[in-house]
């Protein structure tokens, strides 16, 4: 049985990020990342051997995206408050340059 070229496609290799990749990725410092790890709100590298670790890829791409998420709510929220303290729409107080008071 031959295999299907397709599954390469559907299903990428898992790919290591090191270090210096992760933070450009992500935005963070070495320390940040490394304090995020220990309070558990990064993913966690794996060991490549000796002292080299990595990323998986995909679980980086993942938090980053759900810090795009997190940042949306938000900012849903903040337009909502803006609105309601002051009965403007958002977009009128957003286009004049105004932020809301948090």
């Amino acid at each position: 049985m031959t295999e299907n070229p397709r599954n390469e496609r559907t299903n990428p290799p898992t790919r290591f990020l090191r270090l210096p990749e992760v933070m450009a990725r992500t935005g963070l410092s070495r320390s940040t990342i490394y304090v995020r790890l220990a309070a558990g709100c990064f993913p966690r590298p794996v060991a490549l051997g000796g002292r080299a670790v990595g990323w998986i890829e995909a679980e980086i791409e993942e938090w980053v995206a759900e810090r795009i998420d997190e940042s949306r709510i938000d900012e849903d929220r903040a337009g909502e408050r803006g609105e309601a303290a002051h009965g403007i729409p958002e977009a009128s107080w957003r286009a004049a340059g105004v932020r809301p008071v948090r």
